[in-house]
């Protein structure tokens, strides 16, 4: 196979070549390894290669007959190391105890099992910040990811190691979590497609229930629309106990993809709901597509939602705290090892100290804040097919940027050290960083905590060749609307063929 010809491709082209017989799925894998081997090493994008493991269940597949079989037969895919779990495979989760005493896992997840079951080939896994708490991937355990488009700038998080995998055309499709923004940010930073579902649409089990309080769900970053629509066909739907469920599906979401939309009300936003300011490329990244909207008939308006800031991010960051608190509690006691700060970055630490600090009735305070904003949001699409808003606030910036001062660091190490929940509450040190953090994401977050399906569409790069991504959201279990609208602006503004310079190690 020529070098260039595996990236003209996206997953369901390759996988097409291999039932055809014209590629095997042993050429595809070699492809892929070829070019972590030679493109990882600048981006730190992959932790973990399992070239041996893909072997062998490649080998067993072509015994049994079904080494051709499947949606995405042969194709190589990496699977971010969290949340998801995979038979034989440790999970790290960003996060150095879990590196040193992490067992195999037992079985897949449902998730992984439903990936699996496609055909698709996990060749490796993805870096990932610790426990994937920040919108930027700069995990101490592994370093940081760097963008393809630029090596210096950040290639967003939480699913940031498997961004910039698939734009750098190391494999054409890699699965993520968005629990706050995970898929879209990093789908944003790296010129991707990254959608994330309703609440309830894919399966968390058999292990877990919700994740992140209803906050998170998997799914992946592709660089095709329809290869997008094909993973959710394919892993969408309930599995045993679920605490969730979304309304269901009437077709095949890859149908959805070639289906004209029709003239959709479409609402247009750039305040900066939970931050400060939008930077002008974001402005004018939703500007332009505003304007291709409406030359491809849509009703476009604007439309302005009523968020509380400082609630809402008060709101967010106690669900978030105490959710943290309980993985660190979990993972101590998972793995048999007590919990000690300096097994766990200093802000993770520290953040589950603030999850000490709340009341039962705080934690249910803010649960009960993020749902009436749902409510409200809810009756808002009552007018609305889809909303329109920046996806980030600016354009990736510099790596290191992010993340918090000397001030902030050395406050947080001696809160850490000192061990008072009520103290690292009280001095707010995690709460300003948290500010500057929602100055990046001012979006994303709300559509986590209502459930509603979003999606982050590579539709303008800045003078900087710096991709801006921007954010259509659906009403509840309406990813059909959104799929048909992606391949609709798929189809009128191409972005596949754009691609960022190969990464030299």
């Amino acid at each position: 196979m020529a070098f260039d010809e595996y990236e003209q491709h996206d997953a369901l082209g390759l996988a097409t070549l291999v039932r055809s017989g014209a590629l095997s799925a042993e050429e595809l894998l070699d492809a892929a390894l070829q070019r972590m081997e030679q493109r990882n090493p600048a981006l730190n994008a992959v932790i973990v290669r399992t070239e041996e493991y893909a072997r062998r269940e490649l080998a067993l597949r072509r015994s049994a007959g079904t080494h051709r079989e499947g949606v995405f037969a042969g194709v190589p895919v990496l699977v971010k190391d969290l949340l998801a779990s995979v038979q034989g495979l440790t999970t790290w989760q960003g996060n150095r105890l879990f590196q040193a005493r992490a067992p195999a896992a037992p079985h897949d997840s449902e998730f992984i099992r439903r990936l699996r079951g496609t055909g698709a080939l996990i060749v490796g896994k993805t870096n990932t910040p610790e426990f994937g708490l920040t919108p930027y991937t700069e995990p101490e355990l592994c370093g940081p990811s760097h963008n393809p488009w630029d090596l210096a700038r950040t290639t967003g998080g939480s699913s940031g190691g498997s961004a910039a995998a698939v734009a750098a055309g190391l494999v054409p499709l890699a699965t993520g979590g968005d629990g706050g923004g995970s898929i879209r940010i990093p789908a944003s930073c790296c010129g991707l497609f990254g959608l994330k579902p309703t609440r309830g649409r894919v399966p968390s089990g058999p292990d877990l229930g919700e994740l992140w309080s209803g906050f998170a769900i998997e799914h992946g970053l592709t660089r095709s629309v329809r290869d997008s629509a094909a993973l959710l066909d394919a892993v969408a739907g309930m599995d045993s106990g679920a605490p969730n469920a979304a309304p269901p599906q009437y077709r095949p979401f890859l149908d959805e993809v070639a289906t004209e939309p029709g003239r959709l009300r479409i609402g247009v936003s750039t305040e900066p709901w939970l931050g400060h300011a939008v930077e002008a490329d974001c402005v004018q990244a939703v500007e332009r597509s505003a304007g291709l909207l409406r030359t491809l008939g849509h009703e476009v308006a604007e439309t302005r939602l009523t968020i509380d800031r400082q609630s809402f991010n008060e709101a967010f960051l106690t669900v978030l705290a105490a959710n943290v608190r309980s993985e660190i509690e979990a993972s101590a006691a998972l793995l048999g090892a007590p919990m000690r700060r300096r097994d766990f970055e200093a802000t993770t630490w520290a953040l589950g100290l603030m999850g000490r600090a709340y009341s039962a009735a705080e934690l249910i305070s803010a649960q009960r804040h993020l749902q009436a904003l749902g409510r409200r949001i809810g009756r808002h699409f009552e007018t609305l097919d889809v909303l329109l808003t920046p996806t980030l606030a600016m354009p990736p910036p510099p790596i290191g940027a992010l993340q918090p001062t000397a001030m902030e660091r050395r406050q947080i190490a001696l809160l850490s050290t000192l061990n008072l929940p009520r103290l690292a509450r009280a001095l707010g040190a995690l709460g300003q960083m948290a500010d500057k953090v929602f100055d990046f994401i001012p979006y994303t977050p709300v559509f986590n905590a209502t459930g509603q399906p979003a999606m982050s569409v590579p539709l303008h790069w800045n003078a900087a060749g710096l991709p801006i991504g921007v954010q259509f959201v659906g009403r509840f279990g309406d990813e059909a609307t959104l799929f048909r609208l992606a391949g609709q602006l798929e189809r009128a503004a191409p972005w596949f063929d754009r691609r960022p310079p190969v990464p030299q190690p």
